[in-house]
């Protein structure tokens, strides 16, 4: 039987996707995903997580669908630290 040879991934699986700036997607939806766990948790509507968050509901509702696009990191470290989060930056060299 012969073994076929699986290409090895990055660990960043957008990346190994092919998608355009795959790490700053990959950290927005960590921040997508902690805000929505939040307005989960609270049980907000997406017009009170708006007003919360000082987003438009628009915005709130792209964030709840993952559309991360056109929503700046800064916009939701922002949206996360009115949620009463505190949000650390960490920068560590890479092996």
């Amino acid at each position: 039987m012969m073994h076929k040879e699986h290409p090895r991934g990055t660990g960043n699986v957008l990346a190994d996707l092919g998608f355009d700036h795959a790490e700053e997607l990959s950290v927005k939806t960590v921040l997508a995903v902690k805000l929505n766990e939040l307005i989960d948790k609270w049980d907000l509507s997406q017009t009170e997580a708006a007003h919360l968050t000082g987003m438009r509901q628009p915005k709130v509702s792209r964030v709840r669908r993952y559309k991360l696009q056109n929503i700046s990191l800064e916009r939701l470290m922002q949206a996360l630290v009115s949620l009463d989060q505190h949000v650390e930056i960490v920068v560590r060299r890479v092996w």
